[in-house]
């Protein structure tokens, strides 16, 4: 009696994986392994920390409740708005800086009178986000105001 060999796989047996693994992959790593953007998830996670709800965030990103909606549930972001959720993400780690995650959205919604009386938000809508950051960097500096 002959025994049949299974053919040789041109894949090493440490990087063979099961239909059952590849079935549990993360969804992130698939959109990453196709190359498409993971902004989507990164714009409610963004929108969630800084707990704002979409109304508020919209103002705060400059777009509108819809598209921030539809990049919520997987839309891809144009040019544009996926530099402006890299900007705020980098708004967003800056003030984690210099407060508590819990305290940023609250922040950004209350008259300050370090901004002439302007809340925060509006700051970022006139265009002004350099006052912010001013603002952040004085604070971690220890400058007095």
């Amino acid at each position: 009696m002959t025994t049949r060999k299974k053919p040789l796989s041109k894949t090493p047996s440490r990087l063979r994986t099961s239909s059952a693994t590849k079935a549990r992959k993360p969804v992130v790593f698939e959109a990453i392994k196709r190359g498409d953007s993971v902004l989507p998830l990164r714009a409610l996670s963004l929108r969630q920390r800084f707990g704002l709800s979409r109304k508020v965030f919209s103002r705060l990103s400059g777009y509108s409740e819809r598209a921030i909606a539809e990049w919520e549930t997987g839309k891809t972001l144009s040019d544009a708005s996926r530099q402006r959720i890299v900007e705020l993400e980098r708004l967003q780690n800056g003030l984690l800086q210099i407060m508590k995650e819990d305290f940023v959205g609250e922040w950004l919604q209350t008259p300050n009178s370090a901004f002439d009386g302007l809340k925060p938000i509006e700051v970022i809508e006139r265009g002004e986000v350099d006052r912010i950051w001013r603002m952040v960097h004085l604070v971690e500096s220890g400058v007095p105001a």
